[in-house]
């Protein structure tokens, strides 16, 4: 039969071998229930104007008039630019006297046509003569009526390049006109959020300089930018005191339906093998899970957490120290966070 040698030294007695149980490791645990939190949903925008024209000169000629100031508010209807009139006066009035001189002709030819002393041919020539004498009349109207560039709404000039002696052609840009009453803000929504949002549904603005004001969603894309798979959205304010300015960075910030969730420890936080933040917990067969999570919201005593895809059940044996020494599926002892009989804990579990 073989012998078994031992290489424990004569007399010394044999170091007994540690229990199954103070090997697995212990942790600190907290009994976790979810309640309802309001969710907001928060992103970056800008604000800009409801409205925004380029006036273009829909006639040429030289400018001899802009009383309008850059930056004025002007009422609709009031004038902006205004171009020389020119010979377009006595144009409209050579056109005045050519159709009195077609209603004359026309008027001889019906009698004569009714007394067939003239041909219906010879009266619907006259009739084509004078409907052509009302056409170059109400041309010459609009020519001097484009004279006159006008504020097409209530709003504001923005900009205007032209002064007084520039020549403008047909096309020529000579103003910007905007509405910022009311003013709109507008972001850009991820595709997980997008499917939360509907038009008529409450938001709450704020301005990089602390300005803030409440409006409603007035316009949501129903197709995403090619490059970012955003969603473009708007917010609409009213803007009644033109507080708020075109062009500045704003926090738009959309309460969603409430949802149960956990308040937690930021500490609590980690990540998994796959990079995907979390927290462990304790199932009921004494193992870890892993919970992925997303926060919902925040303040000064924790953050609000709701599993992903709602596999974060409403009651949880959260764990709240350790929890970085420990994987999911491995066996572990929970001990309450206020147990004194537990003051330390590692990786070993001691």
């Amino acid at each position: 039969a073989p012998v078994l040698v031992s290489d424990q030294p004569a007399g010394k007695a044999k170091k007994p071998q540690a229990s199954q149980a103070s090997l697995i490791p212990k942790v600190r645990v907290r009994t976790s229930v979810a309640a309802q939190r309001s969710r907001r949903l928060v992103f970056l925008g800008r604000t800009e104007a409801s409205r925004k024209v380029s006036l273009k000169a829909e006639t040429p000629g030289r400018i001899v008039a802009v009383p309008a100031a850059e930056g004025s508010r002007v009422r609709r209807g009031n004038l902006i630019v205004r171009l020389a009139i020119d010979d377009r006066r006595a144009r409209f009035g050579e056109a005045e006297a050519v159709l009195r001189q077609r209603r004359m002709e026309y008027q001889a030819a019906r009698e004569l046509t009714a007394r067939k002393f003239r041909s219906k041919v010879k009266l619907a020539e006259a009739e084509a003569n004078l409907e052509a004498a009302k056409a170059g009349r109400a041309r010459a109207a609009v020519e001097i009526r484009r004279t006159a560039i006008v504020a097409p709404f209530d709003g504001i000039l923005d900009a205007r390049v032209v002064e007084v002696g520039d020549f403008v052609k047909i096309g020529n840009p000579v103003a910007t006109f905007i509405d910022l009453t009311p003013i709109r803000v507008t972001g850009h929504v991820s595709e997980l959020n997008i499917g939360r949002l509907t038009t008529g549904m409450k938001a709450a603005v704020k301005l990089v300089d602390g300005k803030s004001a409440e409006g409603v969603i007035r316009f949501v894309a129903s197709e995403a930018h090619e490059t970012t798979r955003t969603f473009k959205i708007q917010v609409e304010i009213a803007n009644a005191g033109r507080a708020m300015v075109a062009g500045m960075t704003a926090e738009i910030s959309i309460p969603l339906a409430p949802v149960a969730a956990h308040k937690v420890s930021p500490a609590v936080l980690g990540l998994s093998d796959a990079g995907q933040v979390g927290i462990k917990t304790v199932g009921a067969d004494g193992r870890v899970q892993f919970h992925g999570v997303d926060i919902i919201d925040e303040d000064s005593a924790g953050i609000w957490i709701t599993g992903r895809d709602g596999r974060l059940s409403a009651r949880v044996t959260l764990i709240t120290v350790g929890h970085e020494f420990v994987k999911a599926g491995q066996a572990v002892q929970p001990f309450p966070e206020k147990d004194p009989a537990l003051t330390k804990l590692g990786g070993d579990g001691s």
